[in-house]
C-alpha cells in the first residue's frame, strides 16, 4: 500500500505529553488571560502564516518532478505534519479551556493565579505563580495547578504552614506572602 493512504499516528493527545503538561482525566484546562492569548496568537499564526508558506514550498518543490530526492518537498511535508498536529492541540485545548481572571483579587487565600511568596525547609525564599498546565514556565517560576507544590498550596492561607510530601521526603513550607498580579 502506498505511504499516501496510510493515516500516520496522532499524537496530539495528553497521553504524548510529558506528566506535568498533561491535564487530569475529566478536568477543564485553567489558563490565565494571557497564556491564553498566548496560545491563541501561535494559532492563529500556524493557520494564516505559516502553514501557508509551507504550502506554498511544497506546491513549488512538487512541480519539480521527482519527489523522492527533493529535500524542499520532503523536508516541507514534514514540517506541514508538525504544523498540523499543533494546530490540531492548539484547537483542542483552546475549546476546552476556562479562562481563570484572577488579578486583582482580595484573598489572602490561595487559588489558580496566585502569585505566592513562600520560605522553603531549607530557608531558602521563593516566589511562584500558579498558572494552567500549558502555561509552565520553570525559569519565571509559573508552575501548574497541578504540581505536587501548588496542590499542597492552593487554599492555604498567608501565614500558614503546609507540609510538601517528595521523594526526599517532607518539608515544611511557610506561605509569607499571597497576591493575585497580572502575569504577562
Amino acid at each position: 500500500m502506498s505511504k499516501a493512504f496510510t493515516r500516520e499516528q496522532d499524537a496530539d493527545d495528553d497521553d504524548a505529553l510529558p506528566a506535568e503538561r498533561q491535564l487530569p482525566k475529566s478536568s477543564k484546562n485553567y489558563l490565565t488571560p494571557a497564556g491564553w492569548q498566548r496560545m491563541k496568537d501561535e494559532l492563529y499564526h500556524l493557520v494564516h502564516r505559516e502553514r501557508p508558506e509551507i504550502v506554498n514550498i511544497v506546491s513549488w518543490a512538487a512541480s519539480n518532478g521527482d519527489r523522492s530526492e527533493n529535500g524542499d518537498y520532503l523536508y516541507g511535508k514534514k514540517r506541514m505534519r508538525e504544523i498540523d498536529r499543533r494546530i490540531r492541540f492548539l484547537t483542542k485545548r483552546l475549546e476546552i479551556a476556562e479562562v481563570v481572571h484572577s488579578a486583582g483579587r482580595d484573598s489572602e487565600q490561595i487559588f489558580f493565579g496566585a502569585t505566592v511568596t513562600l520560605l522553603r525547609g531549607d530557608g531558602q525564599e521563593q516566589t511562584v505563580a500558579i498558572v494552567g498546565v500549558d502555561e509552565i514556565d520553570l525559569p519565571r517560576n509559573r508552575i501548574s495547578w497541578i504540581s505536587p507544590l501548588a496542590r499542597t498550596l492552593l487554599k492555604a492561607r498567608e501565614g500558614d504552614t503546609v507540609v510538601l510530601r517528595g521523594p526526599e521526603g517532607d518539608e515544611d513550607i511557610e506561605i509569607l506572602e499571597v497576591q493575585y498580579l497580572a502575569l504577562d
